[in-house]
């Protein structure tokens, strides 16, 4: 049986990847900042932890045969946060032996058909700029580490209605694609334990199983 580590998970997308691996019968680990105000499902341990703490991680992370990181905080300046988080997640995996991570990655790097990053077009705003590139720092992390990594995102951006299809294709950047945080978990499950994406960023959207 996987075990997987969700890191981040008391956020929507890290909150909806434990139940996609709960369904499968994988056993979760979830490491959140504030475990009394979490309410894990059935069969999961929680584990209180800072994802920019590579301590935190390391410990989590023993024994685990991945981990999905879907890390966020409204509070911290992503500019710090996220590149910090990936190299915390990248120091601690490597120590714990855990050689795959899954990376909650945002839609705007990616390449559109015509091979030009959303963020990099004029129809880009300028507010989400900052952000989009703390992500782009925080995948350079990545890059200049040496485990199996996948980020994956959305194709544009989550439907805000939550719907799940069952099912999901990838996709290129495309500012008008949506997928659900349910159906995004079935691909960040998918890419934990039968990993098809190394060292690489892709789209996905929803589609009908």
């Amino acid at each position: 049986m996987t075990r997987l580590l969700v890191v981040g998970a008391a956020g929507r997308a890290g909150s909806t990847t434990v139940t996609e691996a709960r369904t499968r019968g994988l056993r979760v680990t979830a490491l959140v900042r504030d475990p009394e105000r979490y309410q894990a499902p059935a069969g999961v341990r929680v584990i209180r932890g800072d994802v920019t703490s590579t301590a935190d991680l390391e410990r989590a992370a023993q024994g685990q045969d991945a981990v999905v990181a879907a890390v966020y905080d409204r509070h911290a300046d992503p500019a710090r946060f996220l590149p910090s988080a990936a190299s915390a997640l990248s120091a601690a995996l490597g120590v714990a032996d855990v050689a795959r991570l899954v990376w909650v990655g945002l839609g705007p790097l990616l390449p559109d058909a015509a091979g030009v990053p959303g963020a990099d077009t004029g129809a880009f705003p300028a507010e989400h700029r900052p952000f989009t590139r703390a992500h782009a720092a925080a995948l350079d992390v990545l890059h200049a580490g040496d485990l199996d990594w996948a980020a994956v995102s959305p194709s544009g951006d989550f439907e805000s209605t939550g719907r799940r299809l069952g099912g999901y294709r990838f996709a290129p950047g495309d500012f008008a694609a949506r997928i659900s945080y349910p159906d995004h978990a079935i691909a960040l499950v998918d890419e934990a334990v039968e990993p098809t994406l190394h060292r690489a960023h892709a789209g996905v959207i929803g589609v009908a199983d």
